[in-house]
């Protein structure tokens, strides 16, 4: 019994470092160009072993879909956050499902854990 209780206490004690976007749910606005709907999303890192985070927007099926941000591959050093817009096709956005970033290792990185995080929002519906 012991044991078991001790296994307990050391999962629940540690704590999972990952990512975190905001807002959970996002909601778009008209853009300054026509036909074009945008959104504000903010990234904050919380793992010291990744700098950089790709941004996927997808279907429900996981599939991609087009969009545009200003970098499709951004730079977040550790415990820092950036903001970013993402657009989208008015006529897209009926199949627009999650907005996702993904972590991404340096190839030449053999010091890391080497695993890979996906935070994904949800769109307001």
């Amino acid at each position: 019994m012991k044991n078991l209780i001790l296994a307990a206490a050391l999962i629940f004690a540690t704590s999972a470092a990952a990512h975190e976007m905001t807002p959970t749910y996002p909601k778009f606005d008209l853009s300054y160009v026509e036909g074009v709907v945008v959104t504000k999303m903010k990234l904050w890192n919380r793992r010291q072993d990744v700098q950089y985070y790709e941004i996927t927007v997808v279907d429900k099926m996981w599939e991609p879909l087009p969009f545009a941000t200003s970098e499709r591959l951004i730079q977040v050093d550790f415990l820092e956050t950036v903001t970013f817009d993402v657009y989208i096709k008015k006529e897209d956005l009926k199949n627009v499902e999650y907005i996702c970033t993904t972590s991404k290792q340096l190839k030449d990185d053999v010091l890391s854990t080497g695993v890979k995080s996906m935070i994904c929002s949800r769109i307001a519906r």
